[in-house]
């Protein structure tokens, strides 16, 4: 259970996973931190569709790499273009990772949900008061 005086709270969240399992744990687990979370979402073009509707509200994005076999790096760049940070939640290691996404933080599988709120508190930190 999140602590009373939540980490990400304020924090819009989309979630990018297509195991639903995963996704709706990924989900619960932030919103008990805080966050609103955007999604979960299984799809490229479903993440791609919910950037658009979001835009500037999102604070940050938690993405796994294979969506249905498909590769999330073409929802990375869109992230970079719009300045909003992300991390992957992923079972591939960090060489299998192409170069341009390499210095993006990366959590393993099965997630360390600590250490997924420590990551997405990082990367959101900026101009939150805490």
């Amino acid at each position: 259970m999140a602590p009373v005086d939540a980490e990400l709270v304020g924090r819009c969240l989309l979630v990018v996973e297509d195991d639903y399992l995963v996704a709706s744990d990924l989900a619960s687990t932030l919103q008990e931190y805080g966050a609103e979370v955007i999604g979960p979402v299984g799809t490229v073009e479903g993440a791609l569709a919910l950037i658009d509707e979001e835009g500037e509200n999102l604070a940050a994005a938690v993405l796994d790499i294979n969506l249905h076999g498909e590769r999330a790096f073409g929802i990375a760049d869109v992230l970079n273009a719009r300045h909003v940070p992300f991390v992957f939640v992923t079972g591939y290691s960090a060489g299998s990772i192409p170069t341009p996404y390499a210095d993006h933080p990366r959590c393993d599988k099965p997630v360390d949900m600590r250490q997924l709120v420590r990551v997405l508190r990082e990367l959101t930190a900026a101009g939150w008061p805490d």
